[in-house]
């Protein structure tokens, strides 16, 4: 401020001198720069108002561009450029666009991208949305503290037409503390994802399949279809029971897990989200972690393929302070409003 100050007095002074007198400073004041440049370090450090006077001159006088010497024209140019952007910068300082999220709701998505780990964007989205937050999955994706292909059209059409009427069972290994191998088995309902049973076992004979398909299914709930793989467990007691029940078994095509992707991708998430992050003692610990797994599954854990809701509906709640309730021990919470 000093500087412009300064140089406002110098004009006006220079506003009574006689035309020689001015013309004779201004060569007094050329031959001092010469010397200047002469004994000046290579790169001249310039203050922020240094440049905003010389940029007002030359808005005033462009003239005066060629009377540059301690920087090049360009120089100037490029100054006077940067300031006509910052102007319209800010004159057109006015948001526009999306509203700004809240603050607390930034928060929350960090919050709970925090505590659970193993979720993506689209859980924490479902959990916001039963929460009676309302954004979009992009903002989630946006906030959280940090994709997945197209699935195969074919069974995904013939599921999606039939998924009322089709169930899927599959078996898969777990190792024990001892190193003892133990056989998880899940059977699902695809039409809600409703994962109606669960259970554990060292040998798994198709005598004791068939008996938990009979628990799975009372008789006037049955589905119409069963979809498992060509395991050799599955033996006639099985097939038996099915026929037995009113229900038509589909086994896949051999070494095509695919084409039983629901239950797959269920046994992954019990990995991913529980197994994966626990020793398993024996057979009773790994049972109660299923059954535990069963119930977050069932009630709380939301998909995507229900449109951000749970197999058995879990309403929206809009009113109250927003809690959480752990599950498994920890792996996974549950975001409720308390009264």
């Amino acid at each position: 401020m000093l500087d412009l100050l300064k140089l406002l007095g110098g004009l006006l002074v220079g506003l009574f001198r006689s035309h020689a007198a001015r013309e004779a400073e201004t060569a007094f004041l050329r031959q001092q720069l010469v010397v200047l440049k002469r004994s000046a370090p290579a790169r001249l450090r310039l203050r922020t108002a240094d440049r905003l006077i010389f940029v007002w001159l030359y808005r005033l006088f462009p003239s005066v561009r060629e009377a540059a010497v301690v920087f090049k024209p360009e120089t100037l140019v490029r100054w006077h450029r940067s300031g006509f952007r910052l102007y319209w910068r800010w004159k057109s300082r006015r948001g526009v666009g999306r509203p700004a999220v809240p603050a607390d709701i930034r928060d929350l998505i960090r919050t709970i991208s925090r505590d659970n780990p193993l979720w993506g964007a689209p859980r924490i989205h479902g959990e916001l949305l039963k929460l009676g937050i309302d954004i979009a999955q992009s903002t989630v994706a946006k906030y959280m503290s940090r994709g997945r292909g197209p699935r195969s059209p074919g069974w995904q059409a013939f599921l999606r037409n039939h998924t009322a009427h089709i169930a899927g069972i599959d078996l898969f290994v777990v190792p024990t503390i001892g190193f003892k191998l133990l056989y998880g088995l899940v059977i699902l309902r695809l039409e809600r994802r409703r994962l109606v049973w669960t259970n554990v076992t060292a040998n798994p004979t198709a005598e004791w399949i068939a008996q938990q398909i009979s628990e799975a299914f009372p008789w006037d709930e049955a589905p119409r279809y069963l979809v498992r793989d060509r395991d050799t467990s599955y033996g006639a007691a099985v097939t038996r029971r099915l026929q037995a029940m009113g229900i038509r078994d589909r086994p896949i095509t051999p070494h095509s897990p695919w084409q039983n992707g629901h239950v797959e991708r269920l046994i992954g998430s019990i990995r991913r989200e529980c197994l994966d992050h626990v020793v398993v003692l024996g057979e009773r610990h790994l049972r109660h972690l299923l059954a535990n797994y069963a119930t977050y599954y069932n009630r709380v854990r939301t998909h995507l393929a229900l449109d951000r809701d749970t197999p058995l509906h879990r309403p929206a709640q809009t009113v109250g302070r927003i809690a959480s309730v752990t599950w498994l021990g920890g792996l996974h919470r549950h975001y409720v409003r308390m009264a």
